[in-house]
């Protein structure tokens, strides 16, 4: 069985930073890509940003400069560095990773449990 465990969350001022975590475990072949949602109350679910294997990345717009994504090919986790946190980027974050798994053709999606951001003063 794979999951994906995420960490990090919390509480911050505006300007403040933190730090999310995410590891994926089980039986996996590969991981492609990975990466971050976050879904603010009474809105859509949006992307943050993506990283491939091959460390190529894409950001949305609204963290563009502010957030870092990265991962560790080897142990199958995927870092968001979020800077200068703004109380817009109060939200739900997901993590999210397309998997190929041993023994079963195809790949599959899976979500994180969510870990919640809020930034407030």
């Amino acid at each position: 069985q794979v999951q994906l465990v995420e960490s990090g969350g919390g509480a911050v001022q505006p300007g403040g930073s933190l730090r999310l975590s995410c590891a994926a475990s089980g039986s996996i072949v590969s991981i492609d890509p990975m990466a971050w949602y976050r879904q603010a109350p009474g809105k859509e679910r949006d992307l943050v940003a993506h990283i491939l294997t091959s460390g190529s990345t894409k950001y949305a717009d609204f963290v563009k400069g502010r957030f870092t994504i990265s991962r560790d090919n080897a142990k199958n986790t995927v870092t968001l560095q979020m800077n200068s946190l703004r109380p817009e980027d109060t939200a739900v974050y997901y993590c999210y990773a397309i998997i190929r798994i041993q023994n079963r053709p195809g790949t599959y999606q899976y979500w994180g449990q969510g870990t919640q951001v809020t930034v407030s003063s």
